[in-house]
């Protein structure tokens, strides 16, 4: 059998969804300076996306981008470490700022939770997440207070953000695997 994968979500809705999570996050900010954290590899574009529509929101507020190393799958999904991996940017100042987490997908909690716990350490004033598309799956205690698309899915299936510059189009993709077949 083969396996099917549907376009959900253009280009042209996800400006829109994007322009959302900036009106969601620019609700949350105050004067306190803000770091947007983007978890490479596709929520690092996806916080500059977001960033930009921020500072039309919130052209007062002070904001800053950096980006977070963590790794748990693949990009074909394939677990790639038992544990999450993190690796932390050099010399980043966290203490006492809002900090938003970018990432593409929040699915099961896993990557999210290690990036909250790191946080702990770094004494922040305040720690958000913001995510394209919130799978309602989690289980890990984590969830998303900037939140695009919430999408219900079976649990086979798979959410694919396509983001540049690491694909062509700027779009959200729902992958209906193959069945292998039972012998």
């Amino acid at each position: 059998m083969q396996a099917d994968r549907f376009r959900l979500y253009s280009e042209v809705d996800l400006e829109i969804v994007v322009d959302d999570m900036a009106r969601q996050a620019a609700a949350l900010l105050d004067a306190t300076p803000t770091v947007l954290l983007g978890v490479l590899r596709r929520g690092a574009p996806l916080a500059d996306k977001l960033l930009a529509r921020i500072r039309v929101h919130a052209p007062w507020a002070e904001v800053e981008r950096i980006d977070l190393k963590v790794k748990r799958y693949a990009d074909n999904l394939e677990l790639l470490h038992p544990d999450t991996s993190l690796e932390a940017p050099q010399g980043a100042d966290l203490m006492n700022r809002r900090v938003i987490v970018v990432d593409d997908v929040l699915y099961q909690g896993y990557s999210l939770m290690r990036v909250f716990e790191w946080l702990s350490t770094q004494k922040p004033a305040h720690v958000h997440a913001a995510v394209l598309v919130d799978r309602q799956r989690h289980r890990m205690p984590v969830r998303a207070d900037i939140v695009g698309l919430a999408l219900k899915i079976a649990p086979e299936d798979v959410i694919e953000c396509n983001v540049p510059p690491y694909e062509t189009d700027f779009a959200v993709d729902l992958w209906r695997p193959a069945e292998s077949p039972k012998g």
